[in-house]
């Protein structure tokens, strides 16, 4: 056997494990990011898992939307969106952006090392992680643009609704309850919502329409007639006084109760799949780099 012959049959049994190993590499390397991808969306549930519930529940600590009862012209004129799909869209969005921006950082810096002038520059640890979160800051900034000219303009419109600089009265939802002649009690129900919608929390003007609500539900007997929500009435006590203070806002509170039993188990749930998926993603990526080392070694030992 020739010595050419003798070195094919050394080499090929080294190539069929540099194909075994660079195919292992890739699907440890796949594996790392989904785990780490999961982390991630496991995090974003844990900051915001209180509100989906609470939310899915028709329930929230603030106010953080306009309702207006059925008994006021203005539902006819600006429809009633639902808190909860809205908050829903808004996190779809936030995990959308996170993970596309996150993931795509990557194989932005991949894609680059292939042409021969990065791949040159990018050879320094520190220069890759530039590199990564120019592209993180890239997608997310895109996407952000997308997810802006995709939003409804009814937010916007509700915005203009309840906005005013220093006076409640300057706003338009006060102006159009005036010329409507709303009833009082109506008046202090959307006046409340507009104070604490209001940046900053306008927490006076919004007592003491708190207030005459509180009176109003002692004293008028059609007071559940003006189509006030119940969770709403709990909503602006609880934001302002920490607790239920009347009947209807107090019978809310079993419904409190199971949302926060709800969160309780949520949150452990997901912080298990947090803390499994960051444990295995960081096994993996160091399993990658040994992976790795002895890519380069088989390399060499080809190259020899």
């Amino acid at each position: 056997m020739t010595t050419e012959q003798d070195y094919l049959v050394n080499v090929q049994p080294l190539e069929k494990r540099l194909l075994a190993l660079q195919q292992r590499h890739k699907n440890i390397k796949l594996l790392s990011l989904g785990g780490s991808t999961l982390f991630i969306i496991s995090v974003i549930i844990l900051f915001f898992q209180q509100d989906l519930i609470y939310s899915y529940l028709d329930l929230s600590p603030q106010i953080e939307q306009l309702h207006i009862p059925f008994s006021v012209g203005l539902l006819t004129e600006h429809s009633q969106s639902d808190y909860f799909m809205n908050l829903l869209s808004w996190l779809a969005w936030l995990i959308l952006k996170s993970v596309m921006a996150f993931v795509g950082a990557f194989f932005v810096v991949s894609l680059l090392k292939r042409i021969r002038f990065f791949y040159i520059r990018l050879r320094k640890f520190s220069l890759k992680i530039v590199t990564w979160l120019i592209a993180f800051i890239v997608l997310w900034s895109g996407l952000s643009y997308v997810q802006y000219n995709l939003r409804d303009d009814e937010q916007t419109t509700y915005a203009e609704l309840v906005k005013y600089d220093q006076n409640i009265q300057q706003s338009d939802i006060f102006q159009y309850l005036q010329r409507a002649e709303t009833q009082p009690v109506v008046q202090d129900y959307l006046l409340a919502q507009t104070a604490l919608l209001h940046r900053p929390v306008d927490k006076d003007v919004a007592i003491a329409y708190v207030s005459k609500l509180l009176q109003a539900e002692r004293t008028d007997p059609h007071f559940l007639e003006y189509g006030f929500k119940p969770e709403t009435i709990w909503t602006l006590q609880h934001q302002l006084y920490g607790k239920a203070l009347s009947p209807v806002a107090k019978n809310i509170e079993p419904q409190v109760l199971k949302a926060n039993q709800w969160g309780q188990v949520v949150q452990s749930i997901f912080l298990g799949i947090a803390g499994f998926s960051l444990i295995a993603s960081l096994i993996l990526y160091f399993i990658g780099l040994r992976l790795k080392e002895r890519l380069l070694r088989v390399t060499q030992k080809i190259d020899l």
